[in-house]
């Protein structure tokens, strides 16, 4: 239907750029870009037009459009050809209703959207697709890129080394040394990446990553890239797809480089402007104690916005004190009525030993938001018969060390772990097993 996008800047400059050139900010005013629509040319189909076509598309075979991303492709990235997209089935994750969790802590109507259960274990796929396919474009059309790069704290090291490995397109990956986790560390070697460990933080990394970057053989893959953040978006619509197009009350996010909140809004905001959805969520934004710029900034009014020097905490993944994404953040916290909230580590420790006793088995971030959500709740922000949904953006199992260090009660920093579990070492003995097991139900 002639639907195209467009590079444009995030801050108002009206200059539009070609979807595939290799621009990550505004030439102007240095701003982050956005990908822009056209919404008029959208709004030629009716809201429930939309509805109909991607709930026919959603989780079929049809190439590329059972993808929970490319099933949107007409609100992604309309103009790539569906040759190039590379695709590992992502999105379409579980919605969990996580309904014991709820009655613990005084919510009818709590759900988890666990994007962990995607192809390399993160939410972080719904966006690599979008770049890495994009690249797939580039190359065909003649350009010259000798590898995809990217500093990262684990899941975006393994999402690009999975796509670039699928689309057998180089990869190079630089890590914050000793500061993720094996399981994350191995996903990159193993799908062949050149992966740099450095003695440096996250943002250390990016100071690299952003020199080499200005190498256009290097592609830059961190959010910076607005390519990133399309394909997250389609998680806002995704959600509201799974409730039959009802809206929720709240989503709340954890918050590292914030390109993942500025996503989910983008994605709310779309859906609003065409008629599919005649309301917006509010948003609550989680962030560590340790690693938590957005909610200073926040409690101060946002008058002001300064980066800071993030301590340990055990959410690795957003241990980041500067955040690339945080305009488009605090944008979407305005226009969303959002919240910013900040849970340290015992709060951390506490909500993942009560989800996981739910059946959940929760990353550190994932605790976060949980912690978030207890304190929202207590306060009396989220109601009870509010509907909510947090974003669980990886796989516990990425993060086994985390989950030892719980149980063995070896966590640095946390007071009290009143949730640790260990195994009962006992004798071979039938009457000794029984009464073991009749004495702890009893």
């Amino acid at each position: 239907m002639g639907f195209t996008a467009y590079f444009k800047c995030s801050e108002g400059c009206s200059t539009l750029f070609n979807i595939l050139d290799t621009i990550y900010r505004c030439p102007n005013c240095n701003s982050l870009l956005s990908i822009y629509h056209d919404i008029n040319a959208l709004k030629t189909v009716s809201g429930n037009e939309w509805k109909q076509l991607f709930d026919s598309r959603y989780m079929k075979t049809e190439w590329p459009y059972g993808s929970g991303v490319w099933g949107k492709k007409e609100f992604v990235l309309p103009n790539i050809e569906n040759s190039n997209i590379v695709s590992l089935y992502e999105g379409g994750t579980n919605l969990f209703w996580a309904e014991r969790l709820g009655n613990i802590i005084g919510l009818n109507d709590l759900w988890v959207k666990q994007c962990g259960n995607s192809h390399t274990g993160s939410f972080k796929d719904l966006g690599m697709t979008v770049l890495v396919s994009n690249v797939k474009q580039k190359i065909a059309n003649g350009g010259k890129i000798k590898a995809v790069i990217c500093a990262s704290t684990g899941d975006t090291s393994a999402s690009l080394a999975a796509y670039c490995a699928a689309a057998d397109i180089p990869a190079v990956v630089i890590l914050p040394k000793s500061k993720i986790s094996n399981a994350q560390l191995i996903q990159p070697l193993s799908n062949a990446a050149y992966t740099i460990s450095l003695n440096t933080d996250f943002d250390g990394c990016m100071n690299i990553i952003k020199k080499l970057s200005e190498d256009e053989r290097f592609y830059l893959a961190n959010s910076i890239n607005s390519l990133r953040i399309e394909g997250q978006k389609t998680l806002s619509i995704e959600l509201t797809q799974q409730f039959d197009w009802d809206v929720p009350d709240w989503v709340i996010v954890p918050g590292g480089n914030l390109g993942n909140i500025s996503a989910i809004g983008i994605g709310f905001k779309l859906m609003f402007d065409i008629g599919m959805i005649n309301k917006l969520p509010r948003l609550i934004c989680a962030q560590s104690a340790n690693a938590n710029p957005l909610y200073t900034s926040y409690i101060n009014g946002f008058k002001e916005f300064k980066p800071i020097i993030a301590k340990e905490t055990s959410a690795t993944a957003i241990q980041i004190g500067n955040p690339v994404s945080y305009k488009k953040a605090i944008n979407v916290i305005k226009e969303f009525d959002g919240i910013v909230e900040e849970v340290n580590e015992d709060e951390l420790v506490d909500a993942v030993g009560i989800a996981d006793k739910t059946g959940l088995f929760t990353c550190p971030q994932t605790g976060i938001a949980l912690g978030a959500l207890i304190k929202s709740v207590n306060k009396g922000i989220i109601k009870p018969n509010d509907r909510t949904i947090v974003i669980s953006t990886a796989n516990g199992l990425k993060f086994t060390d985390f989950k030892t260090s719980f149980h063995e009660n070896t966590i640095g920093n946390v007071k009290i772990n009143n949730h640790r579990m260990l195994p009962i070492e006992i004798d071979t003995d039938y009457t000794t097993i029984l009464n073991s097991i009749l004495d702890r139900f009893n």
